[in-house]
């Protein structure tokens, strides 16, 4: 069973010349790919990495990311990324229960991190001229702190957690060789293929980027997150660089064209529940998968395809190395075609979560089919298998949702808000269509306290990463309960499909600015508010980056209107937005702020 080094080195002997990534104008060989790699991670050996250790990762995406995560792996570490946009609370947390023993980073990147962690500047002088003078083949065991076998760490991925609290998730090397085997038999990579890095490294969805091209011989496209960005942006960077392989969430999918890219090419959606629309959408003259797996696996577990538009859509069958079972609550296999909780084990799986024995314990229990001392993971997923031996998802069976492929706890949503001493009880459900899914609040304030719906956002937004601050907080005087005393969360889903249902401010005077007027009227109909104001801010409002493409989208078909992305990101108001349209249509940035 190789590790990943062993997987990435067997590749470059065979394809050293071949181009392994691409990042706007540079082209990097497999062949300096390596060496870079290997360099860093002779530093990273003297600075202590090694096997089960794990590395605080943040930088941003160009090749040199790349070049950083092979390092850690070649020097036996683990990586833990962290994305700048989170939080510092959060990423306080995440280092603080991780213990990292290095943060790699740029000169211009440092996170906000609340605890002391040791730093290597990778573009600082000193260390590159320090890297650049160290050997540049491949590293076995002895330039080592400790033989690296596929039973240690290879990353830790934080993901929501129900109690409020993010959990690590600890995945080995075990998994890797079969992953590369089943993306061989499916997605089919092969040196000259373009694979696109769309998923952010702070998920496990990278990974699967990283390894399709990686660790086949094809190249890894890498981009801004700007030109990622899915509608327009994504369409872009697809069609300029010729991608042929690209993972992508259903809600990227839903918003992007498919004209005139990926065509002849491959296209897989993970991450939510694929819809036949989107295979109509995007099957003809492409081949098409859908891919199931939580974060506990080796990035996934079942792969079906090529899906055919008009197909019944399953998640598969799981590949080499990896079994799912399908229990019943007595964990008693369930007949075919009888709903049961989705049981998954194999190679693949997690070696728990991150100093959480009892969590662990509970999640990854004794597997009663395998051998003495094996476990399988309890996903909380229902679904059922049909008489061909395909999986079907049907639905979940606890509290977590997905936004924007995005995994959410909504326990640790609602205990975020508990926190604010205005809060009696909150409650968080799932609004809007699948481009548009977003979190609303719903809360009940203690006798007396004085509160806002903004202030709760923005006591969410402390500690909670961006996709999940609710778009919308209401206050009521009571929740709704169920019978049993439940809060009712199916009446709260129904009150917020009202018209009416979000919380109206004094209409502001009507703007004497037309296009204010179609901005904020655009508006108001993606977010389904029923008052936007001049000076509102889209995404205090609860707007989203894929909301975003459909707002410019929206202004293009409605109005002729080109407005660039950076537009809507950069503006302070809706009327800036508005302000950067000048008369003859053609847009200008934002003026700068202060």
């Amino acid at each position: 069973m190789p590790t990943v080094p062993e997987l990435f080195e067997a590749v470059v002997a065979r394809a050293g010349e071949n181009p392994a990534v691409v990042y706007g104008d540079r082209v990097v060989t497999y062949t300096e790919l390596n060496a870079r790699a290997n360099r860093l991670a002779r530093t990273l050996v003297e600075r202590g990495v090694g096997p089960d250790t794990p590395v605080a990762v943040a930088m941003p995406k160009s090749d040199e990311l790349t070049v950083v995560l092979l390092a850690v792996l070649k020097a036996g570490g683990a990586y833990l990324p962290l994305d700048p946009q989170y939080p510092a609370q959060r990423l306080t947390h995440m280092v603080g229960d991780a213990r990292p023993v290095l943060l790699v980073r740029p000169r211009d990147g440092r996170p906000e991190i609340g605890v002391p962690v040791p730093e290597l500047v990778v573009d600082a002088p000193d260390v590159v001229r320090e890297t650049a003078a160290r050997p540049g083949h491949d590293l076995t065991d002895r330039c080592r702190n400790a033989p690296l076998d596929p039973r240690h760490l290879m990353y830790v991925i934080y993901t929501s957690g129900s109690t409020g609290t993010p959990k690590g998730v600890a995945v080995t090397h075990a998994g890797a060789a079969d992953l590369v085997a089943a993306q061989a038999a499916t997605l089919a990579p092969r040196p000259g293929d373009r694979v696109l890095q769309w998923a952010s490294i702070s998920f496990d969805a990278a990974f699967w980027d990283w390894s399709t091209a990686l660790l086949s011989g094809a190249t890894l496209v890498m981009a801004p997150a700007d030109d990622l960005l899915p509608g327009p942006p994504l369409h872009a960077t697809l069609r300029r660089h010729a991608v042929t392989h690209a993972t992508l969430p259903p809600v990227a999918l839903s918003v992007t064209d498919p004209d005139g890219v990926l065509v002849g090419g491959t296209v897989m959606s993970t991450g939510d529940a694929c819809t036949p629309a989107l295979v109509t959408k995007w099957a003809p003259g492409r081949r098409v998968f859908n891919g199931y797996g939580p974060t506990e696996t080796t990035v996934g577990s079942t792969i079906a395809g090529p899906v055919a538009d008009g197909d019944d859509i399953t998640i598969g069958t799981p590949w080499s190395g990896n079994r799912v079972q399908v229990l019943d609550e007595h964990l008693r296999p369930v007949p075919d075609g009888v709903d049961g909780e989705l049981y998954l084990a194999g190679n693949g799986l997690a070696r728990g979560y991150l100093d959480r024995p009892g969590l662990t314990a509970a999640r990854f229990v004794p597997d009663p089919a395998g051998p003495p001392g094996s476990r399988m993971y309890r996903s909380g997923d229902r679904g059922h298998r049909r008489a061909d031996g395909q999986l079907v998802f049907s639905s979940r069976g606890d509290n977590q949702v997905k936004i924007r492929g995005f995994r959410v706890e909504l326990g640790e949503v609602e205990a975020r808000l508990a926190t604010h001493p205005a809060v009696d009880v909150a409650s968080v459900t799932v609004v809007g269509d699948l481009a548009g899914a977003r979190l609303a609040a719903w809360v009940s304030t203690v006798d007396g306290a004085d509160t806002t719906s903004a202030e709760l956002r923005a006591h969410a937004a402390e500690t909670l990463p961006e996709h999940m601050v609710p778009s919308a907080v209401h206050l009521l005087p009571s929740l709704p309960a169920t019978a049993n005393g439940k809060i009712d969360r199916a009446a709260l889903r129904r009150l917020a499909e009202q018209p009416g249902a979000h919380t109206a401010r004094p209409p502001a005077e009507t703007s004497a600015d037309p296009m204010e007027r179609a901005v904020c009227r655009l508006v108001g109909e993606i977010l389904d508010l029923p008052d936007v104001q001049p000076d509102d801010n889209f995404f205090k409002l609860g707007g989203h980056s894929v909301l975003a493409t459909r707002l410019a989208g929206r202004l293009r078909d409605e109005l002729g209107v080109a407005i660039p992305m950076r537009a809507v990101f950069e503006s302070a108001t809706l009327a800036e937005l508005a302000a950067a349209v000048p008369a003859d249509g053609t847009p200008t940035a934002p003026a700068a702020r202060a």
